[in-house]
């Protein structure tokens, strides 16, 4: 029996290393995900951003007579 419960206790020690383990691998990726996304926004802005068109001709005013 008292084997049994040690067995268990490292069991569970193991499995609670290995979550920890995984957990903090996933928490290390978040800043770079973050700064990914902000990329990506910043490109979709300035992509959908449309430069305003010159005037045409008609908007302009005819030029002074001398």
């Amino acid at each position: 029996m008292d084997g049994t419960a040690i067995i268990v206790i490292l069991a569970i020690a193991g499995v609670a290393s290995v979550l920890l383990f995984a957990l903090k691998g996933l928490l290390d990726q978040v800043p770079d995900v973050i700064e990914s996304a902000t990329k990506a926004r910043d490109a979709w802005t300035s992509f959908r951003r449309t430069a305003p068109l010159p005037p045409t001709q008609q908007d302009q005013e005819p030029p002074a007579a001398a």
